[in-house]
C-alpha cells in the first residue's frame, strides 16, 4: 500500500474511532448515578433499556482503560474505567464467584448463565485497568478470576452441557478462542508460564481440531476428538469468529516469530471471506453452511458490523506480512461497505445489524449485543497498524 493511501486511511480510521465511537460511549454510557456502564441506546443516544449487560461492563472497562493507556491518557477515560471496575466488583458476582450475564441498573442480579464469557471480559478489563493504574488489587483480581476460568475450562461437566453428551459429544470453538485471547492479555501483566501453556493448548485445539485444511474452513463445532460432524451444527461456519480467531493467531505468530502459524491464519482469513462474502449484495454473511445447505439459525443472512471489523483487522495483518495487494483490495472493499451501510450520517455511532440488502434491522446503537467492543477495538487496532504502514513498517520474522 502506498504511503499516501495508508496515511489517508489512518486519518479516516482515527477520526471514526474518536469522533463517532469513543465520543458516543464516553458521553452516554458512563452511569453517573449508579456506576458502571449503560448499554441500551436508541439512534441518538437516548436510553431505552436500563438493565446492564455484564459482558459490556467488562468490555467497557477494557476499552476505557485501553484508551487511557494507548490513545492519549485522558482523565475522563480513567474515571470511566474506575466506575466500571467498582461496579463489577460490587454487583456482578454471585456468592460462588460466578458472574452474572445481566443485572439491573442499580446492580441487582437478573440473569445467570452456564457459560463464563462474562468472566473473560472482566479478566481482560482487570488486566488493562492494572496497566493504567498499577493497582495491585486489579492484578490480583485478574489472576484469581483467570484461574477460576481455567477451572471451568478444564473440569468436564462443571457447567451442564448444551447437548446430552451420552447421545452426542462435541466441543465448541468459541470458548477455546476466548481462552486464547484472555491468556494473551494475562501474559502481559503476570510473568507465569501457565499462560503460554494455555495458549499452546488453545493453538493445538484450534489448528488440530477446528481448522480443517481439506475442507478449507474453521468450524464452530467438532466431535469430542475433533472429528468433522456432518450435521447442521458440524457444518456451521461463523466467518466473523473465524477471522477473529485468525488475527488472534496472527498476533501470537508475531510474538513467536512462527511463519507456519501466520500462514495458516492467513489461509483461514481467505477461506472465511470466500465462503462468507455475499456476491449478490456485498457484505459478509453472519453464518454459512460448509456445503451451502440451509442454516438453522434464521439470522444467517444478516450483515453484522462486528464481523466486518474482525475481517478488516485480519486483512491488515495479512497485508503487512505478505505485502500482497489482494488483501488491501479486500480491506478497501469491506471498509467502503461499512461506510456505506453501517455508518449513520447525522447521528452518533453506527448501526450494528443489517438486513441482507444492507438496510438497518433496527436503529438502536446499544444493547446486550451491540456495545463499544468489536468496533472500538477494531478501529484502535487498525489506527495503530495503519500508523505503522504509513511509516513503512512491515511484519518480518
Amino acid at each position: 500500500m502506498k504511503k499516501e493511501l495508508a496515511n489517508e486511511y489512518y486519518k479516516k480510521i482515527k477520526s471514526i474511532l474518536m469522533d463517532e465511537f469513543v465520543d458516543f460511549w464516553t458521553t452516554y454510557s458512563v452511569d453517573k448515578e449508579y456506576g458502571g456502564f449503560l448499554c441500551g441506546f436508541d439512534r441518538d443516544g437516548e436510553l431505552f433499556h436500563e438493565d446492564k449487560s455484564v459482558w459490556q461492563q467488562g468490555r467497557s472497562l477494557w476499552m476505557f482503560s485501553k484508551l487511557y493507556n494507548e490513545f492519549g491518557g485522558k482523565s475522563e477515560w480513567l474515571d470511566a474505567a474506575k466506575s466500571g471496575y467498582d461496579f463489577i466488583n460490587k454487583h456482578c458476582f454471585d456468592e460462588n464467584k460466578h458472574m452474572y450475564f445481566r443485572v439491573t441498573r442499580d446492580g441487582k442480579p437478573l440473569v445467570l448463565r452456564r457459560y463464563y464469557f462474562s468472566e473473560a471480559f472482566a479478566v481482560m478489563g482487570y488486566s488493562e485497568y492494572y496497566k493504567a493504574t498499577g493497582l495491585e488489587e486489579a492484578r490480583d483480581r485478574a489472576i484469581e478470576l483467570y484461574d477460576l476460568m481455567v477451572k471451568y475450562y478444564t473440569t468436564p461437566g462443571f457447567f451442564p452441557p448444551k447437548v446430552i453428551p451420552e447421545t452426542r459429544s462435541n466441543k465448541g470453538h468459541s470458548i477455546v478462542m476466548i481462552m486464547l485471547n484472555v491468556s494473551q492479555c494475562m501474559r502481559e501483566i503476570d510473568h507465569n508460564e501457565k499462560y503460554d501453556k494455555m495458549i499452546d493448548d488453545c493453538i493445538n485445539k484450534i489448528c488440530g481440531q477446528f481448522i480443517k485444511e481439506d475442507k478449507k474452513a474453521l468450524f464452530e463445532t467438532v466431535g469430542k476428538n475433533g472429528e468433522f460432524l456432518d450435521t447442521p451444527d458440524g457444518r456451521f461456519i461463523n466467518p466473523g469468529h473465524s477471522m477473529e480467531t485468525a488475527w488472534f493467531l496472527m498476533t501470537e505468530a508475531i510474538h513467536r516469530k512462527d511463519k507456519e502459524l501466520m500462514e495458516k491464519a492467513i489461509r483461514v482469513t481467505e477461506w472465511s471471506l470466500e465462503r462468507g462474502w455475499d456476491n449478490e449484495m456485498d457484505g459478509i454473511f453472519y453464518f454459512v453452511d460448509l456445503y451451502n445447505k440451509p442454516v438453522l439459525s434464521l439470522e444467517w443472512d444478516m450483515k453484522l458490523f462486528w464481523v466486518h471489523c474482525e475481517a478488516m483487522i485480519a486483512l491488515t495483518y495479512a497485508h503487512m506480512y505478505t505485502g500482497d495487494a489482494k488483501y488491501t483490495r479486500w480491506f478497501e472493499r469491506i471498509f467502503d461497505y461499512c461506510l456505506k451501510h453501517f455508518s449513520d450520517p447525522g447521528h452518533p455511532e453506527w448501526f450494528g445489524h443489517l438486513h441482507r440488502d444492507g438496510t438497518p434491522i433496527s436503529y438502536i446503537k446499544g444493547s446486550d449485543w451491540k456495545g463499544p467492543y468489536h468496533n472500538v477495538r477494531a478501529f484502535m487496532v487498525l489506527s495503530q497498524l495503519f500508523d505503522k504502514i504509513r511509516n513503512g513498517e512491515t511484519i518480518v520474522f
